[in-house]
Parts: structure tokens; sequence; C-alpha cells
């Protein structure tokens, strides 16, 4: 049997992994009851050890995801797992009736926000906050996702339509690899870390298919193109210029094999985010030509050599610092790559324009050694930082749809997770300050307010002691005095402050706070901050520094110097600009620090993700050194602490997630009443719930009835089910139910449709056999009176016929008696002849005289007869003349017959010969058609009637 990856079976490839210890294997074996569970909300009891064993046992069984209530917990796996997210599976959750009945997985969440947006019910618009500290999958669960959109937000009908989805897919996948080229880098606990915050907002059309995309970025950690932590990386695009480029592309972006920067540390580190062709196919879909391709990737060449450029202390304070000697071809070098004035470069790196005095009189002064440095610094950190920006605006142009081409959008959160390193600086406390916003929305829109709302609506509750981080904001951004504006506040006074000035005045300032604890064992000047993920410490030095990020306004006018086309785009010569950039002393405007701009931005984003339905999804790392198949129990405990998730699980198991409003109630479960039995309940009835519940409140008394008769009808499907009570509660202007309940009454509503189906399906038959036999009496009536008509019509064409043979028949027996007459009255006008050879010749007896006369009567008849039978000779034809005239049976053979000249006995048409055999001699019959011998028939038909039936066919001869 194939093993199984978060519940859906692997190839043939995974059956190669080595098995699991015979220890593990014996823990999975007790475990099995915790690894069939797909909620952390189904354990027993909810703590934090029942919650870690769950987990550790489905991530032992390769069971990377499950729920947590309204929260997905994504573990790591820190392997690829390519069968869990191939498109097979995307459209398995997108076509399942419900996906939240499959196994728990990042598509179910994608699943549930689109077809929220489908439904068109308030929010329309949707939010996945990606969650988790560094490390644990963020990136990766983003990347997925929107792979996820891609295939299921796009299916037109039209091929044109569909070749524009396919180019916005495309572009929209696209973006990932130059958004993590150039933002993202290898740090301490991750090889692919965010360096920037990003909301990625997929906007779809009125036919929920992918219009477009928009990125939105927050905080680029710039400082790191300058100076990079012990064992950490710069961004991963330096590196792929580095290893990628081609012998011509070296040579013109003079990057020599085997070359050294000092901005390039841990070089020699290969990893799979070093691939340089995937980010130039990417840039070619977003619409970056090769040549703009060449221009960035040579601007980033002339920063690596800025970075070689190293200065010597001066002997003389009025001087300028030197260049040593290795860093003066890296100068020439990085400016002729930047298209810059060599000299123009050091001089604006070495010397510092002053604007002093009311007049604004410019003074020249030179730089030490370390303002040399952090200026080479600034400029890097400032054509970087405005590259970045620039390829935003290129992507959000290339995917972004026009206003009026979409309506809602569905928005992924990636956002830098929580850090804590040996040295935390302004970078790690703006992304600290980040998570512990997105905690308070998690708490605010979940923990906090699931319980006040009980409250609000009169339900008796427990409450939960859940970790509430309100305390931690308020010594960050609280008012009036906080960290942050205690640093805009040291950015504002122009003078210079001290590390240890600093941390005095936040001692001092916020010592009634109780997450601001002092540092002893430290130093350097510090402070800790106790976050919800646990304590962190941070140096005061460079604090304010980074805080101003001040941008000397000749590095700006420097810039602006380039005959480089692509910086003359980054920094046109705009005054408006250079005097944001850095504003005058004397200026009454405050100052824009990267504190407040961060927070800023940051708040903007919280007002976007207040006003959309929210979906949470927890990754966790199960170890920080990023091995599969390893679970540290002590790490992952850190971090459920830290992201509430056990507080998560237990409101989720003893509260009520689903809450419905009295109206909506109604509406949709009004059918239910119809189980009801037919007597008539009690009005004064309360509504039936475990437990106390206040009576119902609302504004629509029509209301309160509705709802009861509907409530009254769950006992009688807990009976029909055979299960536990179920618990239901009655708000004041909302209905709170478990799970369990909603599937009890959508089970109760879809038994009422199917009769009310069956009720309409058999009225519907009866009304179409009812017509059918409508439509059939008509027809038997219809086709009764046709065949009547038909045979009434036939009877009388054989009446018509039968009388004209008739009268044809009486005329024919009238001429022939006529005939006969004559012929007979000829013959008895002459005497008999008397045969003297008949001795035995006797009178006949009146008997015989009748036969007689019948005999001559018919004798054309006879004739007819005789001259029918061709084929018939000698005796046979005596016999047959003999029948058909009937002549007396006691004539001899021998006897003569008799000719006519005897009145009696013969007919003048036959005469016989009075010796010998016998032989007819035939007049020709009076008859017209006598001597004509018909065709045979298929049927046996002689005589007269033959004569009728072929009189046409003679007619025509």
């Amino acid at each position: 049997m194939l093993p199984q990856v978060n519940g859906h079976r692997l190839g043939s490839d995974a059956q190669g992994e080595e098995p699991l210890p015979g220890d593990l294997q014996d823990f999975l074996g007790a475990e099995t009851l915790l690894l069939q569970l797909d909620d952390l909300t189904q354990v027993n009891p909810v703590t934090l050890e029942t919650v870690l064993r769950c987990l550790q046992a489905r991530y032992t069984a390769d069971t990377f995801y499950t729920n947590a209530g309204c929260t997905l917990v994504a573990l790591n796996p820190f392997k690829p797992v390519p069968q869990l997210y191939s498109p097979e599976l995307m459209r398995e959750y997108h076509t399942a009736p419900q996906p939240q009945k499959l196994k728990p997985h990042i598509f179910t969440v994608g699943e549930q926000s689109y077809r929220n947006v489908k439904s068109l019910m308030e929010p329309v618009n949707q939010s996945i906050v990606v969650s988790g500290e560094s490390g644990a999958g963020k990136t990766w669960t983003s990347r997925c996702l929107m792979k996820f959109y891609a295939v299921v937000a796009s299916s037109p009908t039209s091929w044109e339509s569909h070749r524009v989805a396919e180019r916005i897919e495309q572009r929209i996948l696209n973006s990932n690899p130059v958004m993590e080229a150039f933002g993202n880098a290898c740090t301490l606990r991750n090889n692919n870390s965010s360096r920037f915050g990003k909301f990625i907002q997929l906007q779809l059309n009125r036919a929920h298919q992918m219009a477009g995309a928009a990125i939105q970025t927050y905080l680029l950690e710039k400082t790191r193109v300058a100076s990079q932590a012990p064992r950490e990386r710069n961004f991963h695009i330096f590196y792929q210029i580095c290893k990628g480029a081609s012998a011509q592309e070296r040579l013109q972006w003079h990057l020599p094999e085997g070359a050294t920067f000092s901005w390039l540390p841990n070089s020699d580190r290969s990893l799979e985010e070093d691939c340089f062709e995937v980010t130039r196919e990417a840039m070619l879909h977003l619409g970056i030509d090769t040549p703009t391709q060449s221009n960035i990737f040579k601007l980033l060449a002339g920063l690596l050599h800025l970075g070689n450029t190293q200065f010597a202390n001066s002997e003389d304070e009025a001087q300028p610092c030197q260049l040593m000697e290795q860093a003066k071809g890296s100068v020439r070098t990085s400016a002729l790559l930047l298209r810059l004035p060599e000299d123009t470069l050091l001089e604006t790196l070495r010397i510092r324009t002053i604007q002093a005095g009311r007049q604004r009189q410019l003074f020249r002064k030179p730089c030490s050694r370390r303002e040399c440095d952090t200026r080479r610094d600034c400029l890097a950190k400032l054509v970087y930082a405005r590259l970045f920006d620039w390829l935003v605006a290129v992507i959000n142009s290339s995917t972004c749809a026009a206003p009026d081409a979409w309506t809602t959008f569905i928005g992924l959160l990636d956002v830098y997770g929580f850090e804590s390193f040996p040295d935390n600086s302004l970078e790690q406390l703006c992304i600290n300050y980040a998570n512990e916003k997105l905690q308070q929305h998690f708490v605010a829109h979940y923990l906090r307010a699931q319980q006040e709302e009980y409250a609000a609506e009169g339900l008796e509750w427990s409450f939960v002691n859940y970790q509430d981080n309100q305390s931690c904001l308020d010594l960050l951004e609280g008012s009036p005095i906080s960290i942050c504006s205690l640093l805009n506040e040291e950015c504002r006074l122009n003078r210079p402050s001290s590390a240890a000035q600093l941390q005095t005045r936040i001692e001092s300032a916020l010592a009634s706070q109780p997450c601001l604890g002092p540092n002893k064992l430290s130093r350097e000047p510090s402070f800790i901050v106790v976050h919800y993920a646990g304590p962190v410490c941070y140096l005061t030095t460079g604090l304010v520094e980074k805080n101003k990020d001040p941008v000397p306004p000749e590095l700006t006018m420097l810039l602006q110097q380039s005959q480089d086309p692509l910086l003359k785009e980054l920094f046109p010569a705009n005054p408006k600009a250079e005097s944001q950039e850095e504003p005058s002393g004397q200026s009454r405007m405050p100052m824009l620090t990267v504190v407040s701009k961060f927070k800023a931005s940051l708040e903007q984003l919280l007002c976007v993700l207040h006003s959309t339905t929210p979906h949470y999804i927890r990754c966790i790392k199960p170890n920080s050194q990023g091995q599969a198949q390893t679970f540290i129990r002590a790490e992952v405990l850190s971090q459920l602490e830290a992201c509430g998730l056990v507080e998560t699980v237990h409101i989720s198991a003893a509260g009520f997630p689903i809450r419905v409003s009295h109206r909506n109630f109604v509406h949709r479960y009004k059918l239910l009443r119809r189980l009801r039995p037919r007597t008539s309940p009690d009005p004064h009835r309360p509504c039936p719930a475990q437990g106390h519940s206040d009576p119902l409140h609302t504004e629509e008394a029509p209301l309160e009835p509705l709802l009861q008769d509907i409530l009254h009808t769950l006992p009688a499907l807990v009976r029909a089910a055979a299960t536990t009570p179920v618990p239901v509660h009655c708000g004041r202007t909302k209905v709170f139910m478990t799970e369990s309940t909603l599937e009890l009454l959508e089970g109760g509503r879809a038994q009422v449709l199917e009769q009310c189906a069956r009720c309409v399906q058999g009225s519907w038959r009866r009304h179409l056999h009812r017509k059918q036999e409508r439509q059939r009496r008509a027809a038997v009536l219809i086709q009764a009176a046709a065949r009547s008509w038909l045979v009434r019509k036939h009877m009388r064409k054989l009446h018509v016929a039968a009388n004209v043979i008739k009268h044809a028949w009486r005329r024919w027996r009238i001429r022939m008696a006529s005939l006969v007459s004559e012929e007979l009255d000829g013959v008895e006008g002459k005497r008999p002849f008397q045969d003297p050879i008949s001795p035995r010749f006797t009178p006949l007896s009146p008997a015989q005289t009748k036969l007689q006369g019948a005999v001559i009567r018919l004798w054309p008849l006879g004739l007819v007869l005789a001259n029918s039978a061709t084929s018939v000779r000698g005796f046979q034809r005596k016999l047959v003349v003999w029948a058909c005239l009937q002549l007396p049976s006691g004539v001899s053979s021998r006897s003569t017959v008799q000719t006519a000249q005897h009145r009696q006995a013969g007919v003048t048409s036959i005469r016989a010969l009075p010796q010998g055999s016998v032989k007819f001699h035939c007049r020709k019959s009076p008859l017209r058609h006598a001597d004509i011998c018909p065709e045979p028939l298929p049927y046996n038909v002689a005589g007269f009637n033959q004569i009728l039936l072929e009189r046409p066919r003679l007619v025509q001869v």
C-alpha cells in the first residue's frame, strides 16, 4: 500500500524513504486516534500536551495540515512534496461539493474564500492572512495559493478570453520569482526569507474569473544591501547575476570569475533560489525586455563594485578621506557601470554640504571615514530601494486590471514572520511590531469578538483567558508615550543622540509598562520587549539613524546627473521630489521617519483586512535546522503558545462557531415546520436549548413565533438521527449553534426539500398521466372516426361494384336465356330423329326430365369448364364434360350421345359418333370470350367467376 502525504497517496517515488525508528512506530501505534483527528477541536481534553501530540503524530505520518477551528495549521515538511500541490488535487478540491469534508489543506481555505466571493455574502471581499515565524513556510503557502487561484479562477468560454486569462495567469505566477529574487534573502532561520511584506490583491471580474493582480509592499529591508549579519547573505539577485551570467555578460558587467565583493558574503553556498534563468524568463513575461534587464543587472553590478570602495582615515580633518589603493579600481568601475562622473562620485561620498543661516549659505565639510562609509551605504540603499519600487510598479502595470474590469478581490498577506536574532535593530522592531498588529487583528476578530458577542447576546459563557497582546502594543505605539514616539522625537531633535541616552530615556519614560524590561546581562545599550512570541532584546545603537533614514540631497543630485536611462527614470529632475527627500531643519513640517511611514502603511493594511472576511493560516516550523521528519516539541510548543493556538482551539470547541441572524435563520429553515406534528404547540414555550437562554427579543415580532416553531422541530430531528441532543442558543439578534446542530438542521431541510420534491414530482407525473390519458382518448376517438369513415367509404365502393356486377350478371343471364331459348326453339320446330340403333331408349321419368332441363339451361357453363381444361385428353376430358353437364349415370359409355333430333336427350352443340371413340364437336359458343383460356392464377378460381375476374384484362387485350 502506498504511503500518504497529508492524507493523499503518493506515487512509487515515496516508497524509497527510510523506515521510521521502532520507538516512533510504537508511538504512532499508540496515537492512532490522534492521527485520525483532522481538527484540533476534537481532542479531549484541549491542552497543549494533547494538541502537541496530535500534531506530532500527524507530522510523522506526512500529514502536514490540520484544522484548528477557524484556523488552518500548516507544518513545514522541509522536503519537496509535489503530489500535495498538483493541479489534479487543486481541481479535486475545487469541484468537491463540500471541500471541508476532504482532508485539511490550504486548498480548502482557498476554495472556501473563492466560494464566499461567488456567493456575494457581505463582506464579499476575502483576505487570507498567512502568519508564522521566519522559515515556517509562509512564502511557499502564498505561492501555492496563487497557483490555486490561477487554476480555478480562469475558465473562460471564448478562445480570445481564454488567451487573456492565460496571459494574466502567467504574469501573476511570474511575479513570484521576480519578487523573491529582489526581496528575499538567506537568513539564519530560512534560506528564502522574505525581507519585505506584501499584500497581493487577486482581482476577479463579474464572472469570478481572474482579471488581474496588484501588489503592495511594506518595509523593504534595504539595509541588507550594505550590511549582512554573520552567516547570512545578501538578496538573491546579486548571487544570481554572479553565478548565472554568461562570459559576454561578465565582460559587460565587469564581473570576472572568482571576483570577491564585500557585500556578497557566503557566495560559495549554493541554494535552489540562485537560478538566474528563471528570474530572467519571468521578467521577460512581465514585459521587461532583454536590454532593460541588462541595464538592471548592470546597475546591480555597479552597486557590488561600490561596496568594495574603502576609505582610509584622514590625518587632517580639513582634508577628505583618501581611497585605499585596492579600492580605486572599484570606484572607477562603479562609476562606469552607473554612468556617473568618477570625480563627482568621489566628491559626493567624501564631502557633505551644509546649509546654515537665514540666507541658507552652503558650507562644504569633509566627512570622516565612518561618514564616508555611511554615505556610500546610503547611496546603494537609495538606488536599490528605487529599483525595487520600480519593479513593483512594472509588475502592477503588467498584471493589474482596469478599475472597471474587476469587482471583487481575494487578498493574500505574506508578511515577515516574528524574528529574534542575537543582534536586533530597527528592522526587527518594525517586523515584530507588524506581527503584533496581525496577532491583535486575529484576537480581535475571532477570540475576543466571539466572547464579547456571546455576552452581548445574553449567553452564559465561561470565558477563556486568552493571551491578549494589547499591553505590548501600548508599549510600541501607545499614546502619548511609546517606543515609536520616543524614536520619532529623537529624530526631530537637531542634536546627536547616543545609544546609552536613548536606553535611559526609554526605561525611565516607560517604566510602568509590564512588557518592557532591562537587559542587565548585555554590555551594549539595549532594552527587552516581551512580545506575544517571546522576549526580544533590541540594541539602541543605530536606532535613531536608521529611523531618520537620511538621504543627503547631494546624493540625489548626483544620481540625477547619471547618463543611464534607467537611473534617469528612477531619479527624475524634480525639485518637489528632492525637497521631500530631506526636509529642511527649519521646516515646520513633521519629519517622515521610517517608523512613521511603516505605521501609516500598516494601518492602511489593517483597514483593508477589517473590510474583508479574514481566513487564517498558521505556519509552524517543526525544527530550526530545516530537517525533514524532525519534530522538536519544545520549539513547536513555544510557537503554539505564542500564536494563541490552544486558546483558539478551546474557544472553537466549547463555543458556537455558527452564528446566524434571526431573519436569515427563519428564511432558510422555515421549511422545517412541515416536520412538526399537527398539534399546535404552546406559544409561550421557550426556545429549546441546553443550558439557560434568554428569551428572544427582536424588533420584528412576527419572527419570534416562526423561530420558535423551527426550534421545536429539533427534538424530532435528534430522535430521527439517533444522536445526542444538540446545543443551540437563541440570542437577542442571532441564533448560536455548533457544527453538529448545523448538520442536523441541514439534514432536516434536505429531508423536507426531498418531500416537497417528491410531492411536486408526484403532482407533475399525475398531471402528465392525465394529460396523456386525455390525449390517448382523443386519439382513439379520432382513429375510430377515421376508421369508420374509411370503412363506410370502402363499403360504398363495394356496394357500387356489387350492383354493377349484379346488373351485368342479370343482363348476361337474360341474354343467354334468350339465346338458348331461340336456339332451342329452332330445334323444337324440327321432328326428333329416332335412332334405330338405340333400342334401349325409354322415356325419361319426371325427375330425369327436370334434371335434363337443368342441364340444358346450364350448358354454357359446361362448355366453359370443358374448354378450360386444355391439358385433359381422352377419357378424362369425357369425365369432365360428364360431370359438368350432369348426365344420367345410367347411360353406358358405349352408347352414343343423342343428337339434337331427340328433344329431351341432347343439344345441338354436341355431336357423338354412333360407334368408336367419342368425339366432341363444339360449335362456336354464343359467349363472346368462350374460346379464350385465362392465364393460371395463384389462387384456384374456375368457371364463371374466373371470367368475371379476368374481364378487365381481356378488355385490354
